[in-house]
């Protein structure tokens, strides 16, 4: 029998599973099975990283106003803004005028790291009407950020950080 406790399983055990799928393995295959299952036990045990946003993004208008402190910075182009410590008012946001290269492109993580700079600054975003005509990007609101009264894209070009990713 397999445990089921959450350990790894023991060599024995994924011998009975070996067996029990008629695999005859070489130590070379015996080597790649293993490494192999335990990279799905270290994959299934490892924890979701969810961004901790969980305001509602729907019926926001154009033109509408959102305000408060800077709570989390998702990546280089995305960020939770809320008047509260409480991750329930924080409302995600696409920045609409500025589009930073994707985490794994160049410069992803540079520009990751200048919008977590501003986590715990003032920010004013006013919601914009994305190309499709909505103001929603997937569970984002799409909206043009300014923290501490400048504006996003601003800082970003100020700190070497050149646009990029998916929008241009």
């Amino acid at each position: 029998m397999i445990a089921s406790s959450g350990n790894p399983p023991s060599s024995a055990n994924v011998t009975v599973l070996l067996r029990l799928f008629r695999i005859r393995s070489s130590p070379t295959k015996w080597r790649m099975i293993r490494l192999v299952l335990t990279a799905s036990i270290l994959a299934a045990a490892a924890p979701a990283l969810a961004d901790p946003c969980t305001a509602p993004v729907d019926g926001y208008k154009s033109s509408q106003r959102i305000t408060g402190q800077v709570r989390y910075a998702g990546d280089g182009d995305s960020l939770c803004v809320g008047p509260s410590s409480d991750p329930r008012s924080w409302v995600e946001i696409r920045e609409a005028r500025w589009f930073a290269p994707e985490l794994h492109e160049a410069g992803g993580r540079q520009a990751k790291a200048v919008m977590d700079s501003l986590v715990g600054r003032h920010a004013t975003c006013i919601v914009e009407r994305g190309r499709n005509g909505s103001t929603r990007s997937y569970d984002r609101v799409i909206a043009a950020c300014a923290v501490d009264g400048r504006p996003i894209g601003k800082i970003m070009t100020r700190a070497g950080i050149a646009e990029g990713g998916r929008g241009r």
